[in-house]
């Protein structure tokens, strides 16, 4: 499709909707302004891209005009060429942008998460990374105006973290938190290392997209409920009252507990969206497997036992593996800025799916 027909459909579009959110009685149906409101800001980008193209077009064509007139000046006509190759390569930028506009978005990519992190090779420091990690992703949410709610957390004696299970809601959660899926590792000196050695520790991140239970319902005779007292490191409730949830699986054998709340029944209800979330990207999972021609994607959700990034203090150095990426403002990264980090996997994530859209259209 030619560029201006493209800008006219989509002009079409922008009119038509912003017309729409301006009409009263869809202002007053919260859910339907919504929609609507989502919808209107995927497509300005869209729409001030396409109409920055089309004015780049026209100012070449402008330009060339100009070139091809017998009379003009030689310093004019090199004036006019240096303006005509930036507009050359601004139209070049222009398309590839649109491209990855026009790109069929990923339905998941607006849904909230369910994070879980547990520490693994590496002792008590890998579960003091646990900690850290869960803390960056806290900034990192804060940042973005997410809303986070912890699930179920189990602390060391020394203030690190076992395993958390929290959620994060807001707009686009799971398109940015997607990457962190598979093993990070960490490598500094522990407090603990009296002759300053380099420890190499793990830690596993699982990132499942929220599932509401009409997308996926339980069979109450699937489940086993078990009731028992919270521990942990501390808090007040602790082993005071009967009101940490275990919910197990019984198909799968897989087991979910829940203890963050003092309400039984709030730590029923997270329990069950946890291992909605579990059972929907196992799934996944398989239904990926049997795909053999759509292979999964180098930047896209890891593997848990995928190897995916190292944290390296002496070097104060963050390093991606799956795309070779490296920054080196880690103590930035740590207190919750991860911008650059996930522009780069996003770009990737991007470029990989723009060649495979090419190839198919060959």
């Amino acid at each position: 499709m030619q560029i201006e027909e493209q800008l006219r459909r989509a002009e079409q579009k922008y009119d038509e909707l912003t017309e729409r959110l301006q009409d009263g009685s869809i202002a007053a149906d919260s859910t339907k302004f919504a929609a609507l409101m989502k919808e209107y800001k995927q497509l300005t980008p869209v729409v001030e891209a396409l109409r920055s193209y089309s004015a780049c077009q026209n100012a070449i064509a402008e330009l060339d005009a100009l070139l091809a007139e017998p009379d003009a000046d030689s310093e004019f006509r090199a004036m006019a060429q240096t303006e005509r190759q930036t507009e050359t390569e601004r139209l070049a930028e222009l398309k590839t942008e649109i491209e990855r506009l026009l790109t069929p978005e990923n339905e998941a990519d607006s849904r909230n998460v369910i994070v879980e992190i547990r520490s693994g090779a590496g002792g008590e420091e890998a579960a003091l990374f646990a900690h850290s990690l869960h803390r960056m992703y806290s900034m990192y949410a804060e940042r973005q105006g997410w809303r986070q709610t912890v699930m179920n957390l189990n602390e060391t004696e020394l203030g690190g973290t076992k395993e958390v299970t929290f959620s994060l809601s807001g707009d686009y959660v799971y398109a940015k938190m997607k990457y962190e899926s598979g093993v990070h590792r960490v490598q500094r000196v522990p407090e603990t290392e009296s002759q300053g050695r380099v420890h190499t520790s793990t830690v596993t991140v699982a990132v499942l997209q929220e599932v509401a239970d009409v997308e996926l319902e339980l069979n109450p005779n699937d489940l086993r409920i078990d009731v028992f007292r919270s521990s942990g490191a501390g808090g007040q409730h602790i082993n005071k009252t009967s009101s940490a949830i275990r919910v197990t699986h019984i198909p799968t054998g897989m087991v979910v507990e829940c203890q963050d709340e003092r309400s039984q029944y709030k730590n029923k209800d997270r329990a069950l969206s946890v291992l909605r979330a579990r059972l929907f990207a196992r799934a996944q999972a398989e239904q990926d497997a049997q795909i053999a021609a759509e292979r999964r994607t180098q930047v896209g959700t890891g593997d848990r036992s995928e190897k995916i990034r190292t944290y390296n203090f002496p070097q104060s150095r963050l390093t991606d593996h799956r795309i070779g990426f490296s920054l080196y403002r880690l103590e930035d990264v740590m207190n919750g800025d991860l911008d650059a980090v996930f522009a780069a996997l996003i770009q990737a994530e991007q470029a990989e799916k723009l060649s495979k859209q090419k190839e198919s259209e060959i």
